[in-house]
């Protein structure tokens, strides 16, 4: 598979504190890969590296150019980023919402890409004039995964995307992730709490200790090694 993404010794602070240390790591096109580790382990600002909102150095490539500069330069180069606590602006509408997403596009597709979100999430045509706010915080996160995709990123960033969703949402939320990987081609890189959710959902996984990469491997390698489950997944 061709590499989408790769970063090389990313080191990142805030302020005087160092957060990362030569944190390396590749996604393959059309792959899921998830970060996994413990609180503060450097999940979050790994993330926040790569879509330029946190202070960092290194190299970070997305199909082999550089990235360099804040936000709307990832943006640009084609990534989309679902921060923890989903972002959703609430006193805008449904429709309102997803039509932000699209503002980096210069096409005249943005109607029929809501209209193709409506395959994923159909309860977001009929409640288009909702106001974000009133949603509930399952709807947001899919609200927010949704908004992330009208932007049709060649890279999706998923951070904490189960945070305090019941395991029904959370179970849908990553079915709905693996349907677009499939049949989309949708590369994503997820932060995720939940190790077991995150294992199933991927096809590799990095953990994280202290702002390094302790391990690699196929989630399938992890999943089955008992000691890796203990020291590293907590379950």
């Amino acid at each position: 598979m061709t590499t989408l993404l790769e970063l090389d010794q990313v080191e990142a602070h805030y302020g005087p504190v160092q957060a990362l240390r030569d944190v390396s790591l590749t996604v393959s096109e059309g792959e899921v890969v998830a970060v996994l580790g413990a609180n503060g382990a450097g999940k979050t600002t790994t993330l926040r590296a790569i879509s330029g909102t946190v202070s960092r150095s290194g190299s970070i490539e997305l199909a082999g150019k550089q990235i360099r500069g804040g936000p709307e330069a990832a943006a640009k180069a084609g990534i989309a980023h679902v921060p923890e606590g989903r972002g959703t602006f609430v006193e805008l509408s449904v429709t309102e919402n997803l039509k932000l997403g699209a503002y980096t596009r210069r096409d005249r597709q943005v109607k029929e890409d809501i209209a193709r979100m409506s395959e994923y999430f159909p309860w977001m045509v009929e409640r288009g004039g909702q106001r974000a706010g009133t949603l509930s915080g399952g709807e947001q996160q899919m609200l927010a995964l949704a908004r992330a995709l009208m932007g049709r990123p060649r890279l999706l960033l998923l951070d904490e995307p189960s945070l305090g969703l019941a395991p029904m949402i959370v179970r849908e939320f990553f079915r709905i992730v693996r349907e677009l990987n499939e049949k989309e081609g949708l590369t994503v890189l997820v932060v995720e709490q939940d190790a077991r959710i995150a294992l199933r959902s991927s096809s590799r996984a990095y953990v994280l200790e202290v702002g390094r990469v302790a391990l690699t491997g196929t989630s399938e390698q992890l999943q089955g090694d008992e000691s890796v489950r203990r020291s590293y997944l907590g379950y």
